[in-house]
């Protein structure tokens, strides 16, 4: 009786390694993308975050100067109304002439 023996070109160990060895860089790869995506999600949500105060920061400079404006006594800054009210008088132009 005649032994059949398979013989590979290559070592299935080897072979083994290699796969074993790719799949790690892989991985590996994998990890520093996640990290990096991690990062700027933290990163984004931290200039949103930022941005958000400065706009209350500059909503709040706004309201102070509307509240102030509206409740100013111009007269007793020195201001005075008109006496008179005087309105230019012109001629009907339309955009086609």
């Amino acid at each position: 009786m005649h032994k059949l023996r398979l013989h590979f070109p290559f070592s299935p160990v080897r072979f083994c390694i290699g796969v074993v060895a790719l799949l790690f860089v892989i991985y590996i790869g994998l990890i520093a993308t996640v990290m990096s995506y991690a990062a700027l999600t933290i990163e984004f949500s931290q200039s949103v975050r930022n941005d958000g105060a400065e706009v209350a920061v500059l909503e709040g400079k706004y309201l102070y100067n509307v509240s102030r404006t509206t409740t100013t006594d111009y007269s007793a800054e020195g201001y005075v109304r008109p006496y008179t009210t005087m309105f230019v008088q012109t001629k009907n132009v339309t955009a086609l002439r």
